[in-house]
């Protein structure tokens, strides 16, 4: 009798030992494919027009849910093996968490773009997120450059040739990926962009404090304290990265905080614009002596605004599409 009740005890044990098999195996098949690469994965897609795909994206390095916009190219349904030149279109701040969505709610992107077969990449990058990974807090690019890429790639056909534009805050980020990352883009371009965080010290320095603190963040968690890690603040600074830029297109645009044409009739003077403005000149003549070439578009009157930041997409649109051919 002790024989059997040996020989029960091991098939038991190896039932369960086979059931333990099963339920890991089957945790292991229900994780989504790109999350065992990338750290991140697809939550929810949602196709809101025949181009225009809403995701959400959990991020690890983030730490939670991200949204994003796609607008696929024309022939994206009639190509299934076709890899697609990419546009990434990064917003400004002070947004929450909805930014992603404001190429697509407050200009003509979609139009825009319904002729020429380009992916365009729409990411949120939070609040005040400066398309950076923070000192202590999230890694917004770690999120755009390797785990939305990876995903895009994988699911959305992106291709290697790749531009990135912005505005604002977004126009920061465009210049700062494309310097910190040389080769990743072929071309940039910035309409009104935060491009010199340090400009004249605290001038600028504050303005982009002041913005993360508005944002309900620690000011300090973003690059740390501008003095004291200067060096951090220089190595996302487009102004200080000029000579990374050599070989990749750049397009730069700016009013100087006048009442322009696409202002209201009572609109006043914008200060706001002015700095952004004087910031863009600044890397404009940075980005010359130091042997890059840039085209610009320093417009004169105009307001810190989205009717000006739409004409600066139809602008640049035509430098951005024949850097990705």
């Amino acid at each position: 009798m002790g024989a059997r009740d040996d020989a029960k005890e091991v098939i038991v044990r190896f039932k369960g030992f086979l059931l333990t098999l099963v339920l890991v195996f089957s945790t292991l098949l229900t994780l989504p494919a790109a999350a065992e690469h990338t750290g991140a994965w697809v939550v929810s897609t949602t196709r809101l027009d025949d181009r225009l795909v809403e995701l959400s994206v959990h991020s690890s390095a983030v730490g939670h849910d991200v949204g994003v916009r796609l607008l696929l190219p024309p022939d994206f349904d009639r190509y299934p093996a076709r890899r697609w030149p990419t546009l990434y279109l990064l917003h400004g701040c002070c947004d929450g968490d909805t930014g992603f969505r404001s190429w697509t709610d407050k200009t003509d992107v979609e139009e825009l773009t319904a002729h020429t077969n380009m992916l365009v990449v729409m990411p949120e990058g939070g609040p005040a997120g400066f398309y950076s990974d923070w000192v202590s807090g999230p890694r917004w690019e770690t999120f755009h450059l390797t785990e939305l890429r990876r995903i895009v790639e994988r699911q959305y056909r992106s291709g290697t040739h790749r531009a990135v534009a912005g505005l604002s805050m977004g126009g920061f980020g465009a210049l700062s990926y494309a310097a910190r990352h040389p080769g990743f883009f072929r071309a940039t371009a910035s309409f009104s962009g935060v491009v010199h965080p340090t400009y004249q010290g605290t001038r600028s320095t504050q303005f982009v404090m002041d913005l993360v603190r508005g944002s309900g963040a620690d000011p300090l968690a973003l690059w740390g304290d501008p003095v004291a890690n200067a060096d951090v603040w220089a190595a996302h600074n487009p102004f200080d990265l000029a000579r990374r830029l050599r070989g990749t297109k750049v397009y730069i645009s700016a009013g100087n905080g006048e009442a322009g044409p696409l202002d209201g009739p009572d609109a006043g003077f914008d200060s706001l614009e002015q700095l952004l403005g004087e910031q863009s000149v600044a890397v404009a003549d940075r980005l010359r002596a130091s042997g890059v070439p840039v085209r610009t578009d320093f417009y004169g009157p105009g307001h810190h605004a989205w009717p000006y930041w739409e004409r600066a997409l139809h602008r640049a649109f035509p430098l951005l599409v024949r850097a990705t051919r």
